[in-house]
């Protein structure tokens, strides 16, 4: 009995090392791959820039005084639609764009999100409806811009003759929360989503994308039906690159680490409340998740456990090479990413563990119909 159980735990460990080590070259092959944003140039196009504010007040003046900075975009305007913030947001806005070398449009007091829509996707289709740039540019007011970050951005969606793209910004992460979940987000797409299969394919699982800077052709955004093909999509991004695929465009994530940095949550709490009131639709349903769960254990807490832990020999170096293979790939990605390498990559099955918590906590508090996001319930 002692030896079958033994057996179990050896090839449990050497299926999940396996996948660990074949998604690390998977990974590394990504970034190989990944598009870098084209060379700065003068971009002549009118260009819209879109931000949704809701409670800004303290994060959102690096984000404007950066797109006060922008160059190379003469024939820019930037539109700003509040959702009923009680904070100083408005005035704040209205100071620090008082004198913007291009034209400023905020709306305030404006018809409520109906039923059924996501408040920030009601807030982009609104901005959306009177735009009057050939590209649109989404934005979120936590996200810091080089001063060329929209010029290049215009300039690699329209090189790449893609419909979308999304440059992935840096992400700061501070406190020991944030330095162990953040990373997660550009290891995962860089680890698993064949980017440039991904760029051709129509298939909506094979799609990656970020809200918080978001690139996309004005006439592809109005003719996949733009926010409003899926008004109740909490993972807004996500839905509107696979609206454009379905309408026949073409999107993928490029790298957006030189062009803008972002630090989407300062502690446990923002943390906690961020990825609770998302999670849940991450994977297609409950089953799935769970489904997905217990991949991710598999592969990357299963054989660092078994790694330390005294055991078979045998058992203990399968695990050390999974174990190994996961390391190295999150290196690889911080490397490129400008995220911290070590001892941050050594943290990831306590990550990947993180994730799973999140993941059903998401779950349970969206079948109790709790899930609220700056105190707005989620549709």
């Amino acid at each position: 009995m002692m030896r079958l159980g033994t057996a179990t735990i050896l090839r449990l460990v050497q299926l999940g090392s396996f996948i660990s080590v074949i998604a690390a070259i998977h990974s590394f092959l990504n970034l190989k791959l990944l598009r870098i944003p084209a060379e700065f140039s003068v971009i002549s196009e009118p260009i819209s820039i879109l931000l949704p504010v809701l409670n800004e007040a303290e994060r959102i003046a690096p984000t404007l005084q950066s797109l006060m900075e922008q160059r190379g975009v003469p024939n820019l305007e930037l539109i700003i639609r509040d959702d009923g913030s009680t904070d100083q947001t408005i005035a704040l806005i209205n100071r620090l764009t008082k004198n913007a070398p291009f034209k400023v449009q905020l709306i305030t007091d404006d018809q409520s999100a109906p039923a059924g829509w996501v408040s920030k996707s009601w807030s982009c289709q609104r901005m959306s409806e009177i735009a009057t740039g050939t590209t649109l540019v989404f934005i979120d007011a936590d996200v810091k811009f080089s001063p060329t970050a929209i010029a290049q951005a215009v300039s690699t969606l329209r090189s790449s003759g893609l419909d979308l793209i999304s440059p992935y910004p840096k992400q700061a992460a501070v406190t020991w929360s944030e330095r162990i979940i953040q990373p997660l987000l550009q290891w995962s797409w860089l680890t698993f989503l064949p980017l440039r299969l991904a760029e051709r394919s129509s298939n909506p699982s094979l799609t990656a994308a970020n809200g918080q800077f978001l690139v996309i052709d004005t006439n592809r955004y109005r003719s996949c039906g733009g926010h409003g093909a899926n008004p109740a999509a909490v993972l807004d991004d996500i839905a509107l690159l696979q609206a454009v695929k379905s309408d026949g465009g073409r999107g993928i994530v490029v790298d957006g680490t030189d062009l803008a940095t972002t630090r989407m949550y300062r502690n446990v709490t923002e943390l906690t409340e961020g990825y609770t009131k998302s999670l849940w639709s991450a994977a297609g349903g409950r089953l799935q998740s769970r489904l997905l769960s217990l991949f991710l254990v598999i592969t990357y807490v299963i054989p660092p456990i078994a790694a330390v832990t005294r055991s078979n020999p045998k058992i203990q170096r399968a695990g050390a090479i999974g174990f190994l293979a996961a390391i190295l790939s999150r290196i690889a990605v911080a490397k490129r990413t400008g995220s911290r390498e070590l001892p941050d990559a050594v943290t990831h099955p306590i990550a990947i563990t993180g994730y799973v918590v999140l993941s059903e906590i998401s779950w349970q508090q969206r079948l109790k119909g709790k899930l609220l996001w700056r105190g707005r319930k989620i549709p």
